[in-house]
């Protein structure tokens, strides 16, 4: 036999076959622990630590890493930590990975606990990556999974900016004879600075990658006053290939979903929508939806675009018939009618308020980081308008929001043949919104307006236009201290003779009125002209010309601090006994002015008549109540005449100054000839 010197081939494979199996003895899979740590430190951007790391070598191999901590960013005090696990295992299919797919059999998770927060700077820590940020390159390998457990799952979130503090509790289940394997997932705490409740149950993650198994989903959440329920499936969840969804909300305020949409809505009353739920490429849908906002009914379809720097959201939505009172949010003003059945207690409190509140202007500011934060083209109409103020008889809008400028073009509203159309932009670039409308009165029906007052009856078109140019964060700063103007101007019809009787205190043919004995007036001609300058309202011309009289005003509202002083006068046109032709005054706050007839000259006429009666005879005493008629006969022509002298020669205000000084004297003296003879 030769000695193994002379077979030098051999000598080496016995070195390496020993060294093999001296290995093999020795080994320790805790030496790779540095190496995974330093890996999983990059890829984090956290400091990762590994308690023991070891290897179960089988077909399919097990990687098992105890005590895994993941620490938190350098401005974190040293001792905190983001999260940790007790046990991590992972079974890996190891043929798959010289083709770029890890095909992870199982990941079995034992007790994972979060601690998500800001840290000082700000920065929170759940925020991943080397530089605060995931990579965006595209990695090459593919990556499955097949079966997933987690036990006793703990994750705390607090972040105070959202006012949130919230707990994620984590498990799975395994399948029973009655149901599969699934992910349950509670929450409990608060969000957005209100309670938050909720549970999620998921199918199966196998059912995440096996498109012919949907996985499957039912979620019940409450946060505050609002309710959500979403049952159903997905139908290819790893590519967004769609769902089949039902979604049920309800609340109390649908500005209550920005939290959790992000999508900024007007303040609403009570409301129950219910619809389905879909998505695909970014893209989520609420289709086909039905229900209740306050006393109205809503339906329609919403869409919500997430490829974007920011939400984009389109709807199309419908109402039957909508209760004027529910759309008060887009004002500034409490939505919602005051004691509707679904009122809900916040609500009851803003109407209480409202109601205590000496200004009548809404005050509540636009909320402008909302209206920078998504983009939004939404159409609605509304086939029937509930009013108690003015019926109207359908709505047509179309709301964009765009780069932070806000439009309403067109916010038309129908009065019988003739509408309102409105056309509105704010832009909400500055912190001081700047607004400007332009608003066209066309063909509107007096009758129509006249309806639901219950006092007095009139018909007749109106037509005319308004401009207002105006900065402000809500509707009564922007009122008070805007620009613009009021033209309205009405040819024909008639008006109930109790509104020109009550102008003048007719006593007689007003109470008359007022219990039903109609008696009209044609109205001839109606001419206004109010101009608005840094919130101040001034008449430029109010003139009605009827058959029975003609009723003038003039005065100031202003609009910044709310109070008015204007006066109301008529020329009747006929003889006439019991009116004391008291001009009236309406003076004061805007919501509650009083109106009186003008205490100087009703205190002369009643004086004098209280005098006579009893002096004289009783026929002297009717002598101050005594009204020849003697207003001057106008028609439109000659007021529009008048009005375009106006525009072009001096002021109305001055102009109808000097008339009244010239005419006043002439008037007086026909009427003491008259009383003479």
């Amino acid at each position: 036999m030769r000695p193994l010197q002379a077979h030098p081939r051999l000598l080496g494979l016995g070195i390496f076959v020993a060294l093999l199996l001296a290995l093999i003895l020795l080994w320790d899979w805790n030496w790779l622990r540095p190496l995974l740590e330093q890996q999983a430190s990059a890829a984090l951007g956290r400091s990762v630590s590994i308690g023991h790391f070891e290897v179960h070598l089988a077909r399919h191999p097990q990687l098992v890493a105890d005590h895994v901590t993941v620490a938190n960013p350098e401005d974190f005090p040293a001792a905190s930590r983001m999260a940790t696990i007790d046990r991590l295992a992972i079974r890996i299919a190891p043929w798959p990975l010289l083709h770029h797919q890890l095909m992870l059999d199982e990941i079995d998770i034992e007790r994972p606990q979060g601690d998500l927060k800001p840290g000082p700077s700000g920065a929170p820590n759940y925020k991943l990556g080397s530089d605060g940020k995931p990579s965006d390159a595209p990695s090459p390998w593919q990556i499955e999974l097949v079966n997933l457990i987690i036990n006793d799952g703990d994750i705390h979130f607090f972040d105070p900016k959202l006012k949130s503090d919230f707990t994620l509790g984590v498990k799975t289940e395994a399948a029973t004879a009655d149901s599969e394997a699934h992910v349950v997932v509670a929450i409990d705490g608060k969000y957005a600075a209100q309670p938050i409740s909720g549970r999620f149950i998921g199918g199966s993650v196998l059912g995440l990658r096996d498109s012919s198994n949907p996985y499957s989903i039912d979620l019940k959440l409450a946060n505050g006053a609002t309710r959500v329920s979403l049952q159903g499936t997905l139908l290819q969840p790893m590519n967004f290939g769609g769902a089949d969804l039902k979604l049920d909300l309800q609340g109390n305020d649908l500005a209550a979903l920005y939290p959790l949409t992000g999508i900024p809505l007007a303040p609403t009353p009570p409301y129950h929508l219910s619809g389905e739920l879909n998505y695909a490429a970014r893209k989520i849908s609420f289709d086909h939806f039905a229900g209740t906002v306050g006393s109205s009914d809503l339906s329609g379809d919403l869409a919500v675009d997430l490829s974007g720097d920011k939400p984009r959201v389109t709807a199309d939505l419908l109402s039957k018939k909508v209760v004027l009172a529910d759309l008060a949010g887009f004002i500034g003003a409490p939505p919602g009618k005051a004691d509707a059945a679904n009122e809900s207690k916040q609500q009851k409190d803003q109407h209480a308020q409202q109601d205590a509140n000496p200004k009548l202007l809404p005050d509540t500011p636009i909320n402008l980081p909302k209206l920078r934060s998504a983009n939004l083209d939404i159409r609605y109409q509304a086939a029937h308008i509930d009013s108690d103020a003015t019926p109207l008889d359908n709505i047509v809008a179309h709301l964009k929001i765009e780069d932070e400028q806000l439009s309403f073009e067109p916010l038309s509203f129908a009065v019988g043949q003739g509408s309102i159309v409105l056309n509105i932009r704010l832009d909400g670039r500055q912190d001081a919104v700047h607004t400007v409308a332009n608003i066209d009165f066309r063909k509107v029906d007096l009758h129509r307006i006249m309806q639901s007052t219950k006092l007095f009856e009139g018909a007749g078109t109106i037509g005319g236009n308004a401009h207002i140019d105006a900065s402000g964060n809500s509707l009564a700063k922007m009122l008070g201290n805007g620009d613009g103007d009021l033209k309205l101007v009405m040819s024909g019809g008639d008006m109930s003779a109790l509104l020109i009787d009550l102008a003048g205190l007719d006593f007689g043919n007003g109470v008359l009125s007022a219990l039903g004995i109609p008696r009209k007036a044609d109205l001839r001609c109606m001419v206004t002209d109010f101009g608005l300058t840094r919130g101040v309202v001034d008449t430029r011309l109010f003139v009605f010309d009827t058959t029975e009289a003609n009723v003038t005003g003039g005065g100031k509202i202003n609009l910044h601090d709310e109070t008015i002083d204007y006066r109301l006068a008529t020329e009747p046109k006929h003889f006439n006994i019991g009116a004391f032709r008291a001009p009236i005054l309406i003076r004061g706050a805007l919501k509650n002015p009083s109106i009186l007839p003008d205490p100087v000259i009703l205190a002369a006429r009643g004086g004098a008549a209280v005098l006579l009666g009893v002096v004289a005879t009783p026929l002297a005493a009717l002598i101050p109540t005594i009204q020849l008629g003697l207003g001057a006969d106008h028609n439109c022509a000659a007021l529009m005449q008048s009005v375009n002298r106006a525009a072009s020669g001096p002021s109305p205000a001055k102009a109808s100054s000097k008339s009244n000084k010239k005419s006043a004297p002439q008037t007086q003296q026909t009427q003491q000839t008259q009383q003479t003879k």
